[in-house]
């Protein structure tokens, strides 16, 4: 098995660098590449990944087009990358690269269509309070409405196949931040997904993502593929 990881940012210039060490750390085994898109930041991102130099199998992608958008870099990551199976994670080391060798063992053995890492809801660790509730009632939301595919439609953290994106990538929801979710629901046909408990890390500085542009996108993904589904 061979994979494109890709790890869309966007001013984490403080968290990359250390990001990438630990995924060839625990990766020296297996076959990859890394896409680092960027959503233009503004933090000295692209001045230092000038300066520093890395292997041939990591590649820094500038993606220019505005609005910023998390989803537009995702599917530049796969348009861009080499290999069939993706793997998509944050930049902010929210996502520990230790799971890696892990996922990937199952995902060979498993033949699934996604390998999703999911959040233990129980307890709210490396999750602030607004984005723990706001993720357990959307994803209640998401469920009822849209049918159960996941206990965690909403993470980020995932490996799926590309030919998956490619058959469905004109019924996709364009833009956001949770892109599983609409990887998910943009197919017709049933997909095979395979679970995988980990325990999120903190974000840096604690500072969580979750704001009224990231709900909005994600509650009109949800009308978008109710209606999809129905006509």
């Amino acid at each position: 098995m061979h994979y494109s990881i890709i790890i869309p940012i966007y001013n984490e210039k403080n968290n990359i660098i250390n990001l990438i060490y630990k995924i060839q750390h625990y990766l020296r085994r297996i076959k990859f590449e890394i896409l680092i898109i960027d959503d233009d930041s503004n933090d000295g991102t692209k001045e230092f990944f000038k300066k520093v130099k890395f292997k041939k199998n990591i590649r820094f992608i500038i993606r220019k087009n505005k609005p910023r958008d998390l989803t537009q870099s995702v599917f530049l990551g796969i348009k861009r990358s080499k290999f069939n199976n993706l793997i998509l994670m944050d930049g902010d080391l929210q996502h520990n690269p230790r799971y890696l060798p892990k996922i990937c063992k199952i995902y060979d053995k498993k033949n699934t269509d996604f390998l999703i890492c999911v959040r233990n809801f129980k307890v709210r660790s490396g999750l602030s309070i607004l984005r723990f509730f706001s993720s357990v009632s959307l994803i209640k939301v998401i469920n009822l409405i849209l049918g159960f595919k996941s206990s965690d439609p909403m993470s980020g953290f995932f490996i799926f196949q590309k030919n998956i994106f490619n058959e469905n990538k004109y019924k996709i929801y364009p833009f956001g931040f949770k892109i599983l979710f609409s990887l998910l629901y943009a197919t017709d046909k049933e997909v095979k997904v395979q679970e995988f408990k980990i325990k999120f890390n903190k974000r840096n500085k604690n500072k969580s993502k979750m704001n009224l542009k990231v709900l909005y996108h994600v509650i009109y993904s949800i009308i978008y593929h109710y209606f999809k589904k129905k006509f």
